[in-house]
């Protein structure tokens, strides 16, 4: 969430910041400075009143040892005025406070300077690759024919059990993913990431310190009874676990890493591109999870994207890394690098992670802070990445290795899957 004095300070950069998302609701940006004044009038009307209540109750006293009942009675009776107003200013300032946060929730994060301005994936860059990539060889089949045909997933099953989006994973199938689920965890801890195996649910508070509440596109699954959200992703209770902190200088960088199934409604995807394992309501991935001071982020937002690249290396799987545009990044977001491995059987870039510096826009909802040597307390800057997430880099794993004798393991995951070819 945006501070309402940075958007006063810094109006001009923060409308060309919303324009380059293509941001359309610029209005916002001045509805949130005129609500702000509001609540500062209302503030000010407030202490105003509560210092005159002060000064008359001091005034009774006096009244009271000089003898002047009649007098201190009558200043009494102000004393009940001065309070019913105050309790008037107080309900007034709740609701302007509401006010004001409300539109500050529906106001998306500032990109930073490298961000270009564009529209969709379309006007993404293209930062690096590691190879030129090519379609399906001769004979070959896509993922869900090789899930099939190697008893590895069975889509169907899952639709019995929980309905499209549910995969069922089998044998030797089940074996990899948690091959994959272990490598990239110990990957992770050998960097430096503390691994943390946090709750699957989170309450409301949590989902707003993140900024997937307000959940504008319904896609996270609430249970009602109980006011609880599934996780979209571990970065949500992983991050919330510095809600309401000031951490000491000495403290950070934080560095935490989580495995987490995650849950997403996917509403509104339908279609050939949903196929198999291209988009789930259940996946698993392992998140990384970092917490700096604001002039060392970005240093470490290349540093983790350094870190997935050389996951991605290891998986010896084509893929390239572009710096998202405006327009195409999420809502929380100053900037966004995502990894997309090929598809060679649907010809196509598959997303696997996204790694973001959010800055202080999730630090400020969260009231996360840092306090340095000079005693002074200021808001963190806040990073994570997908470091992997499962269904798409099985799928490329499975179309980019099946050779006429089975499917080859790249020697890493191998190693831990304990597996060299499945057939």
């Amino acid at each position: 969430m945006l501070q309402v004095n940075f958007l006063r300070e810094n109006k001009e950069r923060v409308l060309e910041g919303l324009n380059k998302r293509n941001f359309s609701q610029l209005h916002l940006v001045e509805d949130a400075i005129s609500a702000d004044d509001e609540r500062k009038k209302i503030q000010f009307d407030l202490d105003e009143n509560l210092a005159q209540m002060n000064k008359i109750s001091r005034e009774i006293g006096l009244l009271m040892k000089e003898g002047k009942r009649e007098e201190a009675e009558a200043a009494k009776a102000k004393t009940a005025d001065y309070k019913a107003d105050s309790q008037e200013l107080q309900g007034k300032l709740k609701e302007s406070e509401s006010k004001l946060q409300n539109i500050l929730y529906l106001l998306p994060n500032i990109p930073y300077h490298k961000v270009k301005a564009g529209v969709s994936a379309d006007d993404n860059e293209i930062v690096y690759q590691s190879h030129d990539v090519e379609g399906l060889g001769e004979g070959n089949i896509p993922h869900w024919e090789l899930a099939k045909k190697y008893n590895l997933i069975d889509f169907e099953l899952g639709v019995k059990i929980a309905g499209a989006g549910f995969p069922v994973y089998f044998g030797k199938g089940a074996r990899l993913q948690r091959a994959l689920v272990q490598y990239f965890l110990d990957k992770n801890v050998d960097a430096g990431y503390l691994e943390v195996n946090p709750p699957h649910v989170v309450n409301e508070a949590s989902g707003y310190g993140t900024g997937q509440l307000p959940d504008k596109e319904g896609q996270m699954y609430h249970i009602g009874i109980d006011d609880l959200y599934l996780i979209p992703t571990a970065e949500v209770p992983v991050t919330n676990l510095y809600r309401d902190v000031i951490l000491d200088e000495k403290q950070l960088p934080v560095k935490n890493t989580a495995f987490s199934q995650c849950y997403r409604r996917e509403a509104g995807s339908y279609g050939a591109h949903v196929r198999g394992l291209n988009r789930l309501h259940q996946f698993e991935k392992v998140e990384i999870v970092r917490i700096e001071k604001p002039e060392n982020s970005y240093d470490a937002l290349e540093e983790m994207v350094e870190h997935v690249k050389e996951i991605l290396t290891d998986l010896e799987l084509p893929f390239r890394i572009l710096r998202l545009c405006g327009g195409d990044m999420g809502f929380t977001s100053a900037m966004t690098y995502d990894f997309e491995v090929w598809s060679a059987a649907q010809e196509k870039w598959l997303e696997v992670s996204s790694v973001s510096n959010f800055e202080t826009f999730q630090a400020n909802r969260l009231k996360c802070r840092y306090k340095g040597n000079e005693g002074k307390s200021q808001l963190v800057h806040t990073l994570n990445g997908s470091a992997m997430a499962l269904p798409r880099i099985m799928a490329a794993l499975l179309e980019n290795n099946q050779t006429p004798e089975g499917i080859k393991i790249p020697k890493k995951i191998a190693e831990y899957a304990r597996l060299e070819m499945i057939n």
